[in-house]
């Protein structure tokens, strides 16, 4: 009696210590969401192979509006970008946005995911509440909820039936054994066989144990998130949480294995694994649930997308309320772009620019450094987080829906045998094709064809950005070939640059874009600033003048 009054006592304490550590933790993990409310994630590791995973397997991308393909994702530094709007609380949710960012859907789509970012950005305690929810999907586990999704196909053996027959025969065996002892004795080589089945299929099994493992704990957090009223009148079908529940209990025995992660429980997981070997039941129980994970496949998907979506609502919601100035983007149907105030949100205290483009396309000079590229990296990245969270960084942005594309980082492939100019023939021949689509395309190009002398450069550029400008496209194209302003002013490209100055032997740039072309050089000047031999700058400027004045 006293023994077992001990054991009670010892559990009953270790139940409220467990239970009192835990609320502690809850409170400082509240603590912690309130204060970074509004503020990017801090020391976090980002292993984009795995948070791209649902972009890259998912089907929907062949549904889109527009993907941002891979060269645009180098090119305007995407996975930067994402690393600065992530505020997710969950590793499903970072997955999503990380799709959502470079997966450009319908408008309305888009004005649908703005009213549920609405409702967490006007509700903070309902967005904190959510967020602590959804926490509980933040371990590196949880990424692997996508593997039951798009996750390689594991088909039913052929010899099934082999394994269902052994099965009767053990339990034969063990119930003849009560008529006569010696019937027993076939355990031993059925036990063995059933050995080699078991442990054959385990493969399988551990493929599938860590999405397993997750897709009840998606489903606990998935219910709990559904219970508010805002959110049942956003998602009208529920229906996949039913469906999932059907298959809970074979994903938690499928998954038991996994939570015996204690030397003490040892005994236990012994004897439940002989007895899985024993009657098959393991393998039979695994190919049952891989029917029904197949048949319930798309609930899988619409949990992942409903929690997903909660969660990148929530983090869009975060961004809009940080300490950076955005706006709300408004799209057109006439082929103008125009903002105002705009700049890049990776760029510590960015000088903002306005510019206003109707019906036509922008050709940008400037020496390096002046700020080009940058300018039209902060467009084409304001454009496509316009387009995907329906949030700018500038005082006001109005554009046409865009499907988006660039050529700005260009390198030659030496395992393809590629030069450079060739990489950029390719490159810039798929926005040649793009730009017959009916839909507006924004065309983003940094020093077209550099790669190459300069009278081709110039004429084949031409020709190129006078191609790219038809329909309803804007290109934005940055060069140091003032040559090109005179071919292209008079065919709707509109002329802009950046200029510096050199004050007391110092380099100054203002970064702030002024209409007209650019009219001055200095590259000569910044190598004698930079104390190149004097020989150098003498003869320099003596063929500047010779040849180019």
């Amino acid at each position: 009696m006293n023994y077992f009054l001990g054991i009670s006592f010892i559990l009953i304490l270790w139940f409220l210590i467990s239970n009192y550590l835990y609320k502690k933790r809850l409170l400082k993990l509240n603590a912690k969401l309130y204060s970074n409310w509004g503020q990017p994630k801090k020391k976090e590791y980002y292993n984009f192979f795995v948070i791209g995973k649902y972009f890259e397997n998912n089907a929907h991308k062949e549904n889109a509006y527009h993907i941002l393909s891979e060269k645009s994702k180098i090119d305007l530094d995407i996975d930067e970008i994402f690393k600065f709007i992530d505020r997710t609380s969950s590793k499903i949710g970072q997955q999503y946005l990380y799709f959502k960012l470079r997966t450009i859907g319908s408008i309305n789509d888009l004005l649908k995911f703005d009213e549920l970012t609405l409702l967490f950005q006007k509700n903070k305690e309902l967005s904190i509440s959510y967020q602590l929810e959804l926490s509980k999907l933040n371990t590196s586990n949880s990424y692997y909820l996508e593997e039951l999704i798009n996750g390689k196909q594991v088909h039913k053996p052929k010899n099934l039936w082999v394994v269902q027959l052994l099965t009767i025969c053990s339990i034969l065996s063990i119930a003849l054994s009560f008529l006569s002892p010696i019937f027993i004795l076939l355990i031993v080589p059925i036990f063995a066989v059933n050995s080699v089945f078991h442990y054959k299929n385990k493969g399988n099994v551990h493929y599938y144990l860590q999405g397993v493992n997750q897709l009840s704990k998606s489903l606990k957090v998935a219910k709990k998130l559904s219970k508010h009223l805002a959110i049942k009148k956003h998602f009208n079908d529920f229906s996949f949480i039913e469906k999932i529940s059907t298959i809970l209990l074979k994903s938690k025995f499928i998954g038991f294995e996994k939570r015996i992660n204690n030397d003490a429980l040892f005994f236990i997981w012994l004897f439940v694994e002989l007895i899985k070997i024993l009657f098959n039941v393991e393998y039979l129980v695994f190919y049952s649930f891989l029917e029904t994970i197949t048949k319930e496949k798309k609930s899988i998907e619409n949990m992942f997308i409903f929690i997903g979506k909660i969660d990148a609502a929530i983090s869009t919601a975060s961004l809009k309320s940080g300490n950076l100035k955005n706006c709300t983007p408004k799209f057109n149907k006439e082929n103008e772009l125009k903002f105002s105030e705009i700049f890049h949100p990776l760029i510590e205290k960015c000088v903002t620019n306005t510019v206003n483009l109707s019906d036509k396309s922008m050709l940008l000079t400037g020496s390096n450094m002046s700020g080009k590229s940058t300018f039209i990296r902060t467009v084409a990245v304001n454009s496509i987080l316009a387009q995907t969270l329906h949030i700018c960084f500038a005082d006001a942005y109005t554009a046409p829906f865009y499907k988006i594309y660039s050529s700005i980082r260009i390198t030659d492939d030496l395992i393809e045998n590629k030069s450079y100019y060739l990489q950029e023939v390719l490159t810039i021949k798929e926005l040649i094709d793009a730009s017959i689509d009916e839909n507006p395309c924004l065309f983003v190009l940094d020093e077209i064809f550099k790669g190459t002398n300069t009278i081709e450069r110039i004429s084949g550029g031409k020709a190129i950005l006078s191609y790219l400008n038809q329909k309803k496209n804007t290109v934005l194209v940055s060069t140091h070939d003032i040559e090109l302003t005179e071919l292209l002013e008079k065919e709707a490209y509109k002329l802009y640059h950046f200029s510096e100055d050199i004050e007391n032997n110092n380099l100054f740039f203002d970064h702030k874009i002024k209409t007209g072309k650019l009219k001055t050089r200095n590259a000569i000047k910044i190598l004698d600033l930079y104390e190149y031999p004097k020989e150098i700058i003498k003869e320099a400027k003596e063929i500047e003048e010779s040849y180019f004045s």
